[in-house]
């Protein structure tokens, strides 16, 4: 029979009924003590079918039995909420599904009107949702379809009119108690019974009553912040109403009411109050381990499945957490502005199988720095480069040309103005705290505290200044963090800044860059063009006060009208770009990016050939994930391949360029092979394909797309093959790798060489023979040859793999790549962040004097 026809049979012919079904009506109709089941018996049959009937979109007050319930009496109605929710209680049947669900609509709509109900009748009502704490046992909180919350409003409109009595509020403080530290609509249930109970107390000292989940280390600090207020304190009842606030912070950002609330909560506890806790739980964020916990289940057939999950916060305390960045927004300091990037950066940790540890913290965090003007936008820019998530890093943006646009300049322009400059000069800063000097220092992106006393110099901070000078500590700390964070992120951003071919008038650029305490560090030895009003222009570096040109020759100083752009060598001939190489080699100039030896690409033949794309990146191998990373640091966006249905095998990378009105694509494909994939289904290897432009989703001939776009596009998809490639994995081939490509790795660790090997090898030409490695070392064509005591060695100028004379065995060396075990201190790079360069030297330092390797792995071999 379907399941029309049972409902039917339910009302006019219950003697045929199944014994079940009998059961269910005589429990939910027929042997009901009140009269609403009587009532109802007549309306169900005609409304059932009309429900079971109504299609998706349909309104209620489009069916007549409804129509007809609300045009009786309140009293009427009210009787009907009591006699719905008995009959909800009491169809259990999986296939009654659909009856559920409409009587539920209907309940829910009719408990949006204004009832007649007694305390008694809600406290009956709670009861047939299954909320009987009267009863021994355990009492389920799965209330679905009962409309909880609204049946909780009914009764807060209740109390306003009389006090509520004791049955009641007994049941309030147990559903209080019950849905603590639960989420979603529980949560809701939570706070709602919070409300009424507070509401509920009576005299003029009654405090809020707060409970929080107690399963993350914020939670337990926030239960002993609230059992330790003095209860009789004239701030608590202020402390317990913003804690309680925090607790409703569930959207992706505070409504107008919730931070007007919020507001008036801080302002009745004191400001400077709330900033002093607020600190110190917002280092305990900071402070709070992410840990793994492993897990198995095992089914029936005997086979387990293993997989980890990451604890932070419970969900409860998530949203917590949130009130608490909202709330500390108006309230922040340096302090915590620093508190906030590195919560911020933590939160879109990126975990295994998950993705973002704490999006919705995280999102909070990024807007509480939004909303602090140009130290947030600061700080904005310095925790951009660390995340890698493609909507985050748009989001980012967004704020940035928010608050740009309320100043009336643009982007660029705001995250000039938002580059603290820590009270820099000439990359030095110089504190004096009692009887020491602490001296701070920035240079080649390096931020270090240097300290004296009386002139002799200290290996370390005195600890005589951690009792006396303890806050002046923790800001120079801060400071050298901050200020060594803040290098990096802005040359990155110069870096990617090429392709926009910015030009910047020059009492900006005397402000926001020569002149600026850091960002003169990173502006000084960089090439500028200056663009004279007249249309004529001239290179220049500026060196010991003066601009000078690629021969060392002063050049007149940029006049107030004129405007700089960072120069980059394809727009300059060839004999120009090795001037200025020379110019700075002689100098040992070294710039903080690749400017003077940036690779260039050119159009070719081919593609001149091909027209809309080129094939030059093509047929590579790349590791998935560490493409993935690379291409979001440079601006890409990119979503991981997985091996799971999404309707194609073919993916693009794309980097808009607005300065231009294109989108560079690139093209990659998912390397299917046997279990080459991780526990999340994202395959291990992509194999590369084309490079195109488009503009409005049709391709650009690359002969139309400006040179430097064209180059810079280039450059970054030979970096992704130069560092993701496998063939730059000494191990690949050791490891297994994938036996089909055995032939592409040999061919490229040991073949032709890129652009970036290119340029890589210009340099070293002009480094070897000043370095001590120089007398027995020499370039020969791909390889720089290093003779040690018992090899000749040939190390690729590409990959940094290895071979040995005579029958170019190959030699397996794992790099060490910290900072400091990358080449000699001493030595001159003429350029910063190229790290294959740094291990190529390493390793030549290491071979030289092979005789003294100690390393196991390494002898084995040789």
């Amino acid at each position: 029979m379907g399941l029309l026809h049972r409902f039917l049979a339910l009302f006019t012919r219950p003697a045929a009924m199944p014994a079940s079904a009998k059961n269910s009506f005589r429990k939910a109709l027929l042997e009901d003590p009140s009269a609403e089941a009587v009532e109802m018996r007549s309306v169900l049959s005609e409304l059932i079918p009309q429900l079971l009937a109504k299609r998706y979109g349909t309104k209620l007050n489009e069916l007549p039995a409804y129509l007809s319930i609300r045009a009786q009496d309140m009293a009427y109605q009210s009787r009907m909420v009591l006699g719905l929710a008995a009959a909800l209680n009491n169809i259990v049947q999986n296939d009654d599904y659909q009856i559920r669900w409409g009587l539920g609509e209907v309940l829910t709509a009719l408990m949006r009107t204004t009832l007649s109900l007694t305390e008694a009748d809600y406290l009956r009502l709670f009861a047939s949702y299954g909320l009987d704490f009267s009863q021994p046992g355990e009492v389920s909180l799965h209330v679905y379809p009962f409309p909880v919350l609204l049946t909780l409003g009914q009764v807060a409109k209740l109390a306003k009119r009389a006090p509520l009595g004791e049955p009641m509020l007994a049941f309030l403080r147990q559903l209080r108690d019950r849905s603590a530290g639960q989420a979603g609509d529980l949560l809701k249930i939570h706070l709602k019974t919070q409300e009424m109970l507070g509401q509920a107390a009576d005299g003029d000292n009654a405090l809020p009553t707060v409970v929080f989940a107690d399963g993350d280390p914020l939670g337990q600090a926030l239960k002993q912040f609230v059992a330790g207020l003095d209860r009789a304190a004239p701030r608590t009842a202020a402390w317990l109403g913003l804690l309680q606030q925090w607790q409703k912070a569930t959207a992706g950002q505070p409504t107008a009411k919730l931070r007007k609330e919020l507001d008036a909560a801080t302002a009745a506890t004191g400001p400077e109050a709330v900033r002093e806790q607020g600190r110190a739980w917002l280092q305990l964020l900071a402070d709070t381990p992410v840990t793994e916990q492993q897990h198995v289940t095992t089914y029936d057939s005997g086979r387990e499945y293993h997989y980890s999950s990451w604890d932070f916060l419970t969900e409860p305390n998530l949203t917590v957490a949130k009130g608490l960045v909202w709330t500390m927004q108006p309230l922040a300091d340096a302090a915590v502005l620093a508190q906030l990037t590195a919560l911020v950066a933590k939160c879109f940790r990126k975990i295994p199988g998950k993705g973002p540890l704490a999006a919705g913290l995280g999102n909070a965090g990024l807007l509480a720095l939004s909303q602090n003007g140009l130290p947030g936008v600061a700080a904005l820019a310095r925790v951009r480069g660390k995340i890698r998530q493609s909507n985050t890093q748009e989001l980012i943006a967004r704020h940035i040309e928010r608050e740009s646009a309320k100043l009336g300049v643009s982007p660029a322009e705001i995250e000039d103005m938002a580059v603290p400059d820590f009270g820099l000069e000439n990359g030095r800063l110089v504190e004096e705290l009692g009887d020491y000097t602490a001296t701070l220092t920035l240079a080649h992106g390096k931020a270090e505290l240097h300290w004296q006393k009386t002139g002799k110099p200290l290996k370390s901070a005195p600890g005589a200044l951690k009792a006396t000078h303890a806050d002046e500590l923790k800001e120079l700390k801060a400071a050298q963090t901050t200020a060594q964070q803040t290098y990096t992120a802005q040359r990155d951003r110069l870096d990617r800044s090429f392709a926009e071919g910015r030009r910047i008038p020059w009492p900006w650029f005397e402000q926001y860059y020569l002149n600026h305490g850091l960002m003169s560090l990173l502006a000084r030895p960089l090439i500028w063009r200056l663009h004279q009003p007249d249309g004529t222009s001239h290179d220049a570096v500026f060196w010991e006060d003066t601009w000078q040109d690629a021969q060392g020759q002063p050049v007149p100083a940029p006049t107030a009208d004129a405007l700089l752009q960072l120069w980059h060598p394809v727009l300059a001939p060839a004999e120009e770009v090795l001037a200025w190489r020379a110019l700075l080699d002689g100098r040992e100039l070294r710039q903080p990016l690749k400017q003077a030896y940036r690779e260039l690409y050119l159009l070719t033949p081919p593609e001149e050939r091909t027209a809309t794309y080129s094939n030059r990146m093509a047929a590579h191998v790349l590791k998935q994930h560490q493409f993935n990373s690379l291409a979001k640091l440079r601006g890409w966006r990119y979503s991981l391949l997985g091996a799971y249905d999404k309707g194609y095998d073919t993916e693009t990378a794309s980097l808009a360029l607005p300065a231009h009105g294109l989108t560079a694509e690139f093209w990659v494909s998912e390397v299917y092979a046997d279990g080459e994939w991780n526990d999340t289904g994202i395959y291990n290897y992509v194999s590369t394909d084309q490079v195109r432009f488009v503009r409005a989703d049709e391709p650009v001939p690359l002969p139309q797309v400006p040179p430097l776009a064209f180059s810079e596009v280039m450059r970054d998809v030979d970096l992704f093959v130069g560092v993701a490639s496998v063939g730059n994995d000494p191990q690949w081939r050791d490891n297994g790798g994938l036996a089909q490509y055995r032939n592409y790795w040999e061919s490229y660790s040991f073949g032709d060489l890129g652009e970036v090997a290119k340029n890589r090898k210009l340099a070293l030409e002009r480094l070897v023979p000043r370095l001590k490695i120089g007398k027995v070392s020499e370039i020969k064509g791909n390889f720089l040859v290093v003779k040690g005591h018992r090899h000749v060695y040939k190390i690729h100028l590409g990959s940094g793999n290895i071979l040995m004379e005579p029958n170019d065995q190959y030699l397996c060396i794992v790099p060490d790549r910290s900072a400091k075990k990358l080449g000699d201190p001493d030595v001159f790079l003429p350029f910063e962040g190229d790290a294959v360069l740094s291990i190529i030297l390493s390793k030549a330092l290491l071979l030289m004097e092979d005789d003294k390797i100690t390393d196991e792995t390494i002898l084995r071999q040789l």
